[in-house]
């Protein structure tokens, strides 16, 4: 091997290797997810907004919880009294509280369930950050080129 193939060689590994060493550092046009930021396009959601989205979830599910059940048991008792005096309303009426009851137990799962899915995305996003973050340090970079 000549003299000027070894220089060339080098030259080439060293461009190479500063090439690579950019990937520890955002792009000039600002991109990038560090922060607390999901970006997606022109959707950009930080981190807390998606824990506030997510609170009021669970206030809505909980406020909804209690007061969605404050007609439950007058209803049902109702219900009962008059199917027991021979009434078809009170059959009506037993209907429409189970129904209410099946309602009700959909809507707060799914509140639950938003709420849920927030904290896990947050949760999950900070994980990918903090993998990223150490997995491509500057030591492993070095491994990849050797």
């Amino acid at each position: 091997m000549a003299w000027d193939e070894w220089e060339q060689l080098k030259s080439d590994a060293a461009d190479k290797q500063s090439a690579q060493m950019r990937l520890n550092q955002l792009p000039a046009d600002g991109g990038g997810g560090g922060g607390g930021t999901a970006s997606n396009g022109d959707l950009v959601v930080h981190d807390d907004q998606l824990g506030k989205l997510g609170n009021l979830a669970y206030e809505l599910r909980e406020t909804f919880r209690v007061d969605s059940d404050i007609a439950r048991p007058s209803t049902f008792t109702a219900s009962i009294d008059l199917f027991n005096d021979g009434l078809d309303m009170g059959s009506a009426l037993t209907e429409l509280h189970d129904a209410w009851n099946s309602q009700t137990a959909t809507l707060k799962d799914a509140c639950a369930h938003i709420s849920n899915h927030l904290d896990f995305s947050r949760a999950q996003h900070s994980k990918d950050e903090v993998h990223v973050q150490t997995a491509m340090s500057m030591s492993k970079i070095n491994d990849y080129i050797k």
